[in-house]
């Protein structure tokens, strides 16, 4: 099933778009490797559903995968052929922001061969460019 919240304070949502580089959660923070968003997007749930479903697909229920997006955006459509003035449609689905630079899903329990093949496909099912990170070492 796909992910959506419990309750929300307000059924619908105005239809914001803000392109900016993401300031937070833009780092590997959970796992060892990551996948990192190189543009902005509205993912659907189903996306993200997709993305799980083929990573641990591919690695046998080894290791562990961090979705680190939720969807918590209500995206509303009207039905096709519908007259303007009856109101805001009703809730089509769930979306994430995603800005430029958010960390997507991160892998931890597997090898760097392994995460970066797994997410090599989970990369297939986003509908935006992304790219295969490694957590930075401090010193």
């Amino acid at each position: 099933m796909a992910l959506m919240p419990k309750r929300v304070k307000y059924r619908k949502e105005m239809r914001r778009v803000r392109d900016r580089k993401a300031t937070k959660g833009n780092y590997v923070a959970y796992g060892d490797y990551g996948l990192q968003a190189l543009e902005g997007c509205w993912l659907k749930a189903t996306q993200i559903e997709a993305g799980r479903v083929a990573a641990m697909h591919f690695v046998k229920r080894e290791g562990k995968l961090f979705i680190r997006v939720f969807p918590d955006k209500p995206i509303s459509k009207k039905p096709l052929e519908t007259r303007m003035g009856t109101g805001k449609a009703d809730v089509d689905y769930w979306a994430a922001r995603v800005k430029a630079g958010t960390m997507l899903f991160e892998m931890a329990g597997v090898t760097e061969q392994v995460a970066k093949a797994a997410l090599v496909r989970v990369a297939m099912k986003m509908p935006v460019r992304c790219r295969f990170v490694g957590r930075r070492v401090r010193v």
